[in-house]
């Protein structure tokens, strides 16, 4: 569990390792994937009724801190 994101969490036996939420089978992955395909916070917390609003933010409060640290490399000139 990250102290900068307590309700994110990470454990090598779900999910491949990959971030979820509170430790459910849910993914910081399958909420952006959600949200990304348009479904609104409303449409996700009622087809997933054990995330909260909070569970939402903190998904994209995480993919934003990890946006700055992705590399870009320029086209070869």
């Amino acid at each position: 569990m990250s102290s900068e994101h307590p309700l994110i969490t990470t454990d090598p036996a779900r999910r491949g390792g990959r971030p979820c939420v509170r430790g459910l089978r849910i993914s910081v992955g399958d909420v952006l994937g959600w949200l990304a395909a348009g479904m609104t916070h409303s449409e996700i917390l009622a087809d997933d009724p054990e995330l909260t609003e909070a569970d939402i933010r903190a998904c994209l409060a995480y993919a934003a801190e990890r946006e700055p640290r992705e590399v870009r490399i320029g086209a070869a000139a």
